[in-house]
């Protein structure tokens, strides 16, 4: 078999994507196999953080979910020329597996078909194992070790939080340790268990020869590896730092909302969770934010100021290209721009000012890139930033603020965005798979 890349990709020649092997040794070093009809072969490589090594039962235990895992992380190869055949030769998943599965190979790459100018939706059939192969599971009434993923964001700070002050056992992961992830485990105090994960070499060669390219349902995968590492590690229960407002969309497109975040939604949450049923003792996961919009986490995260110094949530500084990467807040993309609208009503100008090293609310030259935010002059930006509702209630809390009102993006968009109703964005929702034992605590940190 030829596993020599292409002198020129020509993404419409493949017509199957298949699903090869998946491996773990005792050391938890994961190996997961693809190819792309018998031309093309990938592998991609994850270390999982160990306390013990692994023996063969643990092993063997561990099987579901890093099936799960494989076949959730191919879409990163998939994407490559998106071909309309799935053959999973390790075994097909579940009926609720295979219904997530299609649901982020179509939908979780709404995104890359509207960027690459596809004529719609990838649209792959995965097999299905038969229902009696099926095993459920509905795991624990509470967790009791709660692992939570941290980016070194607002977001996941608030949702550790919220873990924390819940009195489970409560742990950190992240794949990979930028340094706002370092420096908010440092001030967390908490145990942190470290991944790592290396895509095929080939990816990158094959993008530059014309390999279709573009978002991946990333935080899926992210999800994928934590449970595995949870699971490898006595962790019950993965909590996710996603917010109610994941589940809006960017901008219709062939009558499909497109979602930059679809994989951080409720529906893909939801999707997982059945999908997690299949798997005998496979640890839980859910997002302990869904509740809140992001307007009511930067509330919460203005009032813990021992992470301001630490927090960086611009994605410009986990950029694969060293030569993109910047070193902390870029101030020029979505990402910032949203980030310091909504802590703004919470925040004293200096205070911010400090944080970003700018006054972005300051700058003529900002104003388009706010007003993107509202959905005013083209669709909310591909980024993960919350609804066009909330940036219009933050504008509106900040043209009547006299700290806030006389900057000069504050003052040109007051007169061009409806104001928003910022009482009925801060309120918390009951739409939410969130375990009771955490409610009190979200109510305490992020409501009124």
């Amino acid at each position: 078999m030829a596993t020599q890349t292409l002198a020129r990709f020509a993404p419409a020649r493949f017509t199957t994507f298949r699903f090869l092997a998946r491996t773990i040794d005792a050391d938890g070093e994961v190996a997961l196999r693809y190819a792309l009809d018998d031309e093309l072969e990938f592998t991609e490589r994850i270390s999982l953080p160990l306390d013990r090594p692994l023996g063969a039962p643990e092993r063997e235990r561990l099987d579901g979910l890093l099936a799960l895992l494989h076949w959730v992380a191919g879409v990163s190869y998939f994407k490559t020329a998106a071909p309309p055949e799935i053959r999973c030769e390790a075994g097909a998943p579940g009926p609720a597996t295979a219904d997530l599965l299609e649901a982020l190979y179509s939908e979780g790459l709404g995104e890359f078909a509207y960027t690459n100018r596809l004529a719609s939706l990838p649209r792959p059939r995965f097999p299905r194992a038969p229902a009696s192969a099926v095993v459920a599971d509905e795991g624990p009434p509470a967790p009791r070790r709660v692992l939570v993923p941290v980016g070194g964001g607002k977001d996941s700070i608030v949702a550790l939080e919220v873990v924390a002050r819940a009195g489970v056992d409560a742990g950190l992961f992240s794949v990979g340790a930028a340094p706002p992830i370092e420096r908010t485990v440092a001030i967390a105090g908490l145990p942190w268990l470290q991944a790592r994960r290396v895509l095929d070499p080939k990816l990158g060669e094959l993008n530059r020869t014309g390999a279709l390219n573009g978002h991946v349902p990333v935080t899926a995968i992210v999800t994928c590896i934590a449970l595995l590492a949870a699971a490898a590690n006595g962790y019950d229960a993965v909590a996710m730092a996603n917010e109610r407002s994941a589940s809006s969309g960017n901008v219709e497109w062939g009558g499909v909302e497109v979602n930059h975040q679809f994989s951080k939604g409720l529906r893909a949450e939801r999707l997982l969770s059945a999908a997690l049923r299949e798997i005998q003792g496979a640890p839980r996961a859910f997002s302990v934010l869904r509740p809140a919009s992001e307007l009511a986490i930067a509330r919460a995260f203005a009032r813990l100021e021992r992470y301001h110094a630490a927090f960086t949530s611009c994605n410009a500084i986990f950029r694969l290209d060293p030569e993109l990467r910047a070193a902390s807040w870029c101030c020029e993309c979505p990402k910032c721009r949203f980030v310091y609208l909504v802590l703004a009503p919470f925040s004293e100008p200096q205070h911010l000012r400090a944080i970003f090293g700018r006054d972005l609310l300051g700058e003529e030259h900002q104003r388009d890139g706010f007003a993107l935010l509202t959905a005013t002059g083209g669709h909310k930006p591909f980024e993960c930033v919350g609804e066009e509702r909330e940036s219009a209630a933050a504008l509106g809390m900040l043209a009547e603020d006299p700290r806030w009102r006389d900057h000069s993006v504050v003052r040109a968009l007051a007169r061009e965005v409806p104001a928003g109703d910022p009482a009925s964005v801060l309120a918390l929702s009951d739409e939410h798979d969130v375990p009771p034992l955490f409610l009190p605590h979200i109510d305490a940190l992020l409501g009124a």
